[in-house]
C-alpha cells in the first residue's frame, strides 16, 4: 500500500467555467464562495500551493448587498506612502462608480497573500450589469448553498 500523498500540478488540472449571480446576495457570501471556487477547494485534486481552481463569471456586481449600517459606514483606505497620501473612499461611493473594485476587494482578502493569490485572482471577471462575454466558455450557474433568513 502507498502511503505517499498525491500532488497534483497545474497543468493537470482541467478549469470549468461558473457563473454567480450576484443580484440581491449578500457580498461576503458570495465572495466566499468565489474564493472557494478559484481556489480549488471544491476539487478532490485540491493541491494548496498551485493553481488547480475554476474560472468564475461574476454578474451584476452592482446589485450586491450588505447588511446593517455596513452600507453607511464600510470605508476602503489607501495610503500612497507619502506624508498626507491617506486616502478614504466610502462603499457606497465605491460601488456606484466602479462596482468590481468592491467585490475584486473583497475575493483578493480571501486569497493567499502571494504570488499564487495574484494568479489566482486574474481568473475572475466581474461585470456590473447582466451581460458577460464569455458565453463562448459556456458557464454553468453556480448555486449559492448559503441559506440565511437575512437573505431572499
Amino acid at each position: 500500500m502507498d502511503k505517499t500523498t498525491r500532488f497534483f500540478k497545474t497543468s493537470e488540472n482541467e478549469a470549468k467555467w461558473h457563473l454567480l449571480d450576484a443580484d440581491g446576495k449578500t457580498l461576503g457570501r458570495i465572495a466566499s464562495e468565489a474564493a472557494r471556487l478559484l481556489r480549488g477547494k471544491h476539487k478532490p485534486v485540491f493541491t494548496p500551493n498551485s493553481d488547480m481552481g475554476d474560472f468564475v463569471v461574476v454578474v451584476n456586481a452592482s446589485k450586491v448587498k450588505v447588511t446593517g449600517k455596513r452600507a453607511e459606514l464600510k470605508e476602503y483606505f489607501h495610503y500612497t506612502g507619502y506624508p498626507g497620501g491617506a486616502t478614504f473612499e466610502r462603499f457606497q461611493d465605491v460601488l456606484r462608480k466602479d462596482p468590481r473594485r468592491v467585490f475584486e476587494h473583497a475575493v483578493k482578502g480571501m486569497l493567499p497573500h502571494n504570488r499564487l493569490g495574484r494568479q489566482i485572482l486574474k481568473k475572475m471577471k466581474v461585470y456590473a450589469g447582466a451581460g458577460h462575454p464569455h458565453a463562448a466558455q459556456q458557464p454553468t450557474p453556480h448555486i449559492l448553498n448559503h441559506s440565511s433568513s437575512k437573505e431572499s
